[in-house]
């Protein structure tokens, strides 16, 4: 294995490139456009890459610090000791990155239930599952096949679902994904970085305006090949406060779908935590239903050794 550093959009479409040929190796795959434009990739040391002796990636992994998350990939046939590396990297570059704007005191990193052998390794290099405990955090995949009927809502007179009318309202999709997140991740940016990717879709980047012509919701979707199919993602999804209650959620969500529908696609996904109730239940009255668990492992960095 050798490593080797990042070189922007060249690799990105090769660290996509490989999630899409190896999906049942990878958690993100069909929302990795939108995630590989965070501005975490702005500083490529949060970047690992590797390649074998003819220059064919392996692997490759982002400390991603919007989410506080260590995303990454490896081929199946990479050599066996490729999960020990990757850790072994997020370890040095998280001890690294403290005290910068791209440090967390803690990572998390999803992974599949029945994936023993990557829970193996990360409890040997000091993660822990999140489980258990007061703080319990799970996520679920939830899925939504064609044949579920979803029929279009509307919402209250006044609000319209329409498209994201490009750059020009980046500024206002950011404010108002920073309020329904409490979160200031989201960055101009990042998202207007998503309209210029070569998987996004204008048609699929929905809106909510409400009676006085503010944003009142956004449901971001992405279309793309997965083991053999075309599926769909809804990533992100929110509805402003003073906007619920309005059928702004259900409005867009099932435009959404229809407009996914429309493009052909074999099913559509959405990731969850186990803790957001309100998610959950909304999710299940559209008729997705749980495919998969994902376990979060979480390790701690103050410093010292990673």
């Amino acid at each position: 294995m050798n490593p080797t550093p990042f070189r922007g959009a060249n690799d990105v479409a090769r660290m996509l490139a490989l999630a899409r040929e190896h999906p049942d190796a990878a958690i993100h795959v069909i929302d990795l456009p939108y995630r590989l434009c965070s501005w975490a990739l702005d500083n490529p040391d949060n970047v690992a890459l590797w390649e074998d002796a003819a220059g064919r990636l392996l692997a490759w992994a982002v400390l991603q610090t919007p989410f506080w998350k260590l995303d990454y990939v490896l081929r199946p046939d990479a050599p066996p000791d490729t999960h020990r590396v990757i850790l072994e990297w997020a370890g040095r570059q998280a001890t690294q990155l403290l005290d910068t704007p791209y440090g967390r005191p803690a990572w998390f990193t999803p992974v599949r239930e029945e994936w023993s052998d990557r829970r193996g390794a990360l409890n040997a290099a000091g993660w822990a599952s999140q489980e258990s405990g007061e703080d319990a955090w799970t996520e679920v995949i939830f899925r939504l096949d064609t044949d579920t009927p979803v029929p279009l809502c509307k919402p209250r007179p006044g609000f319209t679902v329409r498209s994201l009318r490009g750059a020009a309202e980046v500024p206002a999709y950011v404010a108002l994904h920073r309020a329904v997140f409490e979160s200031a991740n989201m960055t101009e940016p990042w998202r207007a970085a998503t309209l210029r990717q070569p998987d996004y879709r204008p048609c699929l980047d929905l809106v909510v305006e409400g009676p006085d012509g503010e944003l009142a919701a956004f449901c971001v979707l992405w279309r793309g090949a997965v083991g053999g199919v075309v599926a769909g993602q809804i990533e992100p999804l929110g509805v402003s406060a003073v906007a619920r209650r309005t059928g702004a959620a259900w409005a867009i969500a099932t435009e959404g779908i229809r407009r996914l529908r429309a493009q052909g696609v074999d099913h559509i996904e959405v990731h969850t935590d186990n803790y957001r109730d309100n998610a959950y239940a909304f999710y299940q009255a559209l008729g997705f239903r749980v495919t998969s668990g994902l376990l979060i492992y979480r390790k701690d960095f103050t410093g010292g050794a990673g």
